[in-house]
């Protein structure tokens, strides 16, 4: 069932998005008088699930869950249709209009896709509000993992500044410091700025959650017990875990990391309770845990900010900035050599195994829609980034032409058109045959 939960949503995420991005296309070639052949969502090599013809166009659905595509009269495009480009120019084709209408048809899709994102996070600020963990809160410093330490880091740093802006959202700053070029911190008392290395952040890309490294710190306060031979050993919510076998513990990661060390082990457990000492002897499994958690106190570092309807429009165009930003920035990660970032990017499957769900207490699954629109208004600024990228057979590569033909004067010439078109069609299939094959190769290895 989840997982029928998760491709429908993939679907339907991908077909919102193509069909948004086509229209893009397809409108201003349309009011521009430009003769649109085709729209398709999905492609559709050697035959269609659906199609149908209205005027003089005809609309459907392939099989090939990977985009869509318009084709429009007169383009060199993906279909590397050149009969047609053989004739003579007719005046409702795409190579008889003006420079400055091909280059709006081109810019159309990706103008969708952004003003897309804008709209989904104005309206997620305006009706959810948006709700962050503010790390100003937090006295303690935080809790660095040997990924983090590997970045720079040093037990007892208080971050200051992420190349040299303050963030105080946690799962932002983990994601700030992963892309950062330096870090200023207060050290010993004293401001302290290093680079991060990228042999760290190489860690941190190795592991499964790369935001892992960078954990805030509280008291071993415990506010929920799930184990019943630990709750018959005496443990009670509410209890202050002060020392492990005559060890003294300050925070609750300390706590968990001694509990992981020694599974199956009994562990002499002293706890603060009503202004006392009390002894305990907790037995761990052999999985290195006791069944029981300390999250609740969290909830006093959350906060929710709500938006007007004004505000939520200006705040869902700084999303989307900030979205792009952030992916620009991982889009830099993947050519890293030390970092290796290529080595997490995944295709449909992986995608797909990574939807938002929402999982009830009594096991059964539904879509979270406001993770889900997250998710879409994410994806719909990466396409707009992606396809501006001036590679031929993208929308960015037709750009530059376009741009080209505008600042020179002079067209770029047919058969180059042609060749480039076609070897950028060669790259971006290798590119798809590449990342969907390493999402099988990691299903077969259980890497995945």
């Amino acid at each position: 069932m989840e997982l029928a939960i998760k491709i429908f949503q993939f679907i339907l995420s991908i077909s919102i998005l193509v069909i948004l991005h086509e229209l893009g296309h397809f409108l201003p070639a349309k009011y521009f008088k430009t003769k649109v052949e085709k729209f398709y969502l999905f492609f559709d090599p050697y035959f269609s699930i659906v199609k149908k013809k209205i005027g003089e166009t005809e609309y459907g659905i392939g099989w090939l869950p990977f985009g869509g595509y318009v084709k429009i009269a007169g383009m060199v495009d993906e279909s590397m249709d050149t009969e047609q480009l053989k004739q003579p120019a007719q005046p409702w084709e795409f190579r008889a209009k003006p420079a400055w209408q091909r280059l709006i048809i081109m810019l159309g899709g990706v103008t969708v896709n952004f003003f897309l994102a804008w709209l989904i996070y104005g309206c997620l600020s305006f009706f959810n509000g948006e709700t962050s963990f503010d790390t100003a809160k937090v006295d303690a410093p935080m809790n660095y993992t040997s990924v983090a330490k590997g970045m720079g880091f040093q037990d007892g740093d208080k971050i200051l500044k992420v190349d040299g802006k303050t963030q105080n959202n946690l799962d932002k700053l983990a994601l700030d410091v992963l892309l950062s070029d330096e870090i200023t911190v207060l050290r010993n008392g004293k401001e302290v700025t290093f680079p991060t290395n990228d042999d760290g952040k190489a860690m941190a890309f190795r592991d499964e959650n790369p935001r892992a490294f960078l954990t805030p710190r509280f008291p071993a306060v415990i506010d929920s017990i799930y184990n019943p031979k630990t709750l018959q050993a005496g443990l009670k919510v509410g209890d202050q875990v002060v020392a492990v076998d005559g060890k003294k513990i300050s925070y609750y990661d300390e706590f968990q990391e001694t509990v992981r060390n020694n599974p199956g082990k009994d562990l002499k457990v002293d706890v603060m309770r009503g202004g006392a000492i009390q002894p305990l002897v907790l037995s761990v499994s052999k999985e290195g845990t006791l069944g029981l958690a300390s999250y609740k106190q969290l909830t006093k570092f959350y906060e929710t900010k709500h938006f007007t309807f004004g505000e939520s429009i200006g705040r869902g165009f700084t999303r989307s900035i900030e979205s792009l930003t952030y992916q620009v920035k991982q889009f830099k990660l993947i050519f890293n050599k030390k970092v290796q970032g290529y080595k997490k990017v995944g295709g449909p499957l992986a995608i797909i195994k990574n939807m938002p769900v929402d999982k009830a207490k009594d096991g059964s699954v539904s879509i979270d829609w406001t993770a889900f629109w997250s998710f879409t208004a994410m994806f719909s600024v990466w396409l707009a980034f992606l396809n501006l990228i001036p590679i031929p057979g993208l929308d960015g590569g037709h750009v530059i032409f376009t741009l080209y033909e505008m600042i020179v004067g002079k067209p770029v010439p047919q058969k180059i058109l042609e060749n480039a078109q076609m070897v950028g069609v060669i790259f971006l299939l290798g590119l798809m045959l590449l990342i969907f094959g390493a999402d099988i190769f990691k299903i077969i290895t259980n890497k995945f």
